[in-house]
C-alpha cells in the first residue's frame, strides 16, 4: 500500500459521523441538516434536457481536451464574467468539478524530489488541499484566517524560509468556510511571493457566482490581468457548475490559467483517464451559456441569508457573509461548550446538524482557528433553513 495514505486525516464528514454515534437526534423535530455544502436548489431543466438530448454520446470515448464548442462556452463566460481573454485552446482545460482538478493539479506540479517540498493553504480549509499536498508527497503549511480582517488569512504570518520551500499555494476565494473574498491588494501580494520564489497559485472559485455585494467578487486571473499578467503566469483558476447550476452530480466545471501549466495538466489528465463524457459537456455548454438561471439562484440564497442571518444575530456572533452560501458562526462563549459539544447537544435536542469548525482547520502554535466556531450550509429551501435557525436560538437561549 501507499505509505504516504497513513498520513491522511478522517474527512470532517467521517468525524462528524463518529461524533454523533450514540446521540439520539430529538424525535419532536423533524430532521434538519446545515452540515453539507451540497446545493439543493433545483436543477433547471434545460440542463437536464441538454443532457437527456445528448445520450448517444455515451458510445463514444471523448477527449480529455473536450470539445471546441465547450471550451470555446467556458473562454466566453469568462470574457462575459471577467472582462478578461483566455485563449480556449490553449489556456483552458475542462474537468469533471473542481474537487476532482485540484487533487490532479497537486499531482501535477509537487515535486517532491526537492528538499521540504511544501505547499501552502488557508486554515480553515477545504480538506482536498492537505489530502492532495499530502499523497504528492509534499508538507502543508497553514496560514490562518483572521477574523479581526473578515477572516482573510495571514499571508505574512508565513514565514520566509517557508516561502522558499514552497511550490504550491492554495487560495479559496470566496473562501470556504469563512465567505472571505480577496481583495487586488492582496492578490498583488501573493503575485510579487510567486514571482520572488518561484511558486504556482491554485485559486480555487467554486463559490464565485453566490454573493451578496452590489459587485461580484473578483477572480485570481481578473486580478493577473489588472496588474498587468495577462499571461497568467504561474496562476491557474478552478471553477465548477455546481454551485453555479445546482448540479453537483455533473461532475463539471473547468480550469484556465497559464498555458504551460494547462499543457502539463493536459497531460497527466490523459494518462490518468480524466476525460469528460460527450453527454456532460453539452449539458455544460447549456450551463454556461445561460445567466437567468445563475441570476434566480443568487435571488434565492439571498432571500435565505437576509432571513436566517440577523435572527441567529440575535443569539450568537454571525455575519453576512462576502459569498458562498456558508455562515461562519461563533458558539457563544457563554454556553461553556466546545464547538463539537455544542454540534452534539443540538442534534440530540433539536435535530439540527451542523459542521465544528475545528474540522475544518488543523492547529499550528496551539491552536485551531476553527474552534468554537460551526459552519452552516444554508443549501436548503428557505423555510426549512428558517426554522433550522429558529431552533438554534432556542437552543443557546435554554442555556443560557
Amino acid at each position: 500500500m501507499n505509505p504516504l495514505l497513513s498520513r491522511l486525516q478522517p474527512y470532517p464528514f467521517e468525524r462528524l459521523r463518529q461524533l454523533f454515534a450514540g446521540v439520539t437526534p430529538s424525535a419532536q423535530h423533524s430532521a434538519i441538516s446545515l452540515g453539507i455544502g451540497e446545493p439543493r436548489h433545483a436543477t433547471p431543466r434545460f440542463i437536464q434536457e441538454a443532457l437527456a438530448a445528448n445520450l448517444a454520446g455515451l458510445a463514444s470515448y471523448p477527449s480529455t481536451l473536450g470539445e471546441p464548442r465547450l471550451r470555446e462556452a467556458c473562454a466566453a463566460w469568462m470574457q462575459r464574467r471577467y472582462g478578461i481573454a483566455v485563449d480556449a485552446a490553449t489556456q483552458l482545460l475542462p474537468v469533471n468539478g473542481s474537487r476532482e482538478a485540484l487533487f490532479a493539479f497537486t499531482q501535477t506540479v509537487v515535486d517532491a524530489s526537492r528538499p521540504g517540498a511544501t505547499v501552502v493553504c488557508p486554515n480553515p480549509f477545504y480538506q482536498i488541499y492537505e489530502g492532495a499536498t499530502l499523497l504528492a508527497g509534499a508538507n502543508p503549511h497553514f496560514a490562518p484566517s483572521d477574523p479581526a480582517r473578515n477572516f482573510a488569512v495571514d499571508w505574512d504570518s508565513v514565514p520566509d524560509a517557508v516561502w522558499q520551500r514552497t511550490q504550491l499555494l492554495f487560495v479559496c476565494s470566496p473562501g470556504n468556510p469563512t465567505g472571505a473574498v480577496m481583495p487586488l491588494a492582496e492578490w498583488e501580494k501573493l503575485f510579487a511571493l510567486s514571482d520572488r520564489h518561484g511558486f504556482v497559485i491554485a485559486s480555487d472559485e467554486c463559490y464565485s457566482e453566490i454573493y451578496f455585494r452590489d459587485e461580484p467578487p473578483l477572480g485570481g486571473l481578473e486580478a493577473a490581468a489588472k496588474l498587468g499578467r495577462d499571461d497568467y503566469r504561474n496562476l491557474i483558476a478552478f471553477t465548477s457548475l455546481s454551485k453555479r447550476s445546482n448540479v453537483p452530480g455533473l461532475r463539471s466545471g473547468f480550469v484556465a490559467g497559464d498555458a504551460t501549466l494547462i499543457k502539463a495538466f493536459l497531460l497527466y489528465r490523459t494518462y490518468h483517464g480524466s476525460a469528460m463524457g460527450l453527454a456532460v459537456q453539452a449539458a455544460s455548454i447549456a450551463a454556461w451559456n445561460d445567466e437567468a438561471h445563475v441570476e434566480d439562484n443568487r435571488a434565492l440564497y439571498r432571500a435565505k441569508f437576509a432571513q436566517v442571518t440577523p435572527l441567529l444575530d440575535q443569539a450568537m456572533q454571525v455575519s453576512l457573509p462576502d459569498a458562498g452560501f456558508y455562515l461562519w458562526a461563533q458558539v457563544p462563549e457563554a454556553l461553556g461548550m466546545s464547538d463539537t459539544d455544542f454540534a452534539r447537544q443540538l442534534l440530540a435536542q433539536y435535530n439540527v446538524t451542523v459542521l465544528p469548525g475545528s474540522y475544518l482547520a488543523r492547529e499550528t502554535d496551539g491552536i485551531n482557528p476553527g474552534a468554537q466556531r460551526v459552519r452552516m450550509a444554508l443549501v436548503a429551501e428557505a423555510d426549512e433553513c428558517l426554522q433550522a435557525a429558529q431552533r438554534i436560538v432556542q437552543f443557546i437561549r435554554s442555556h443560557t
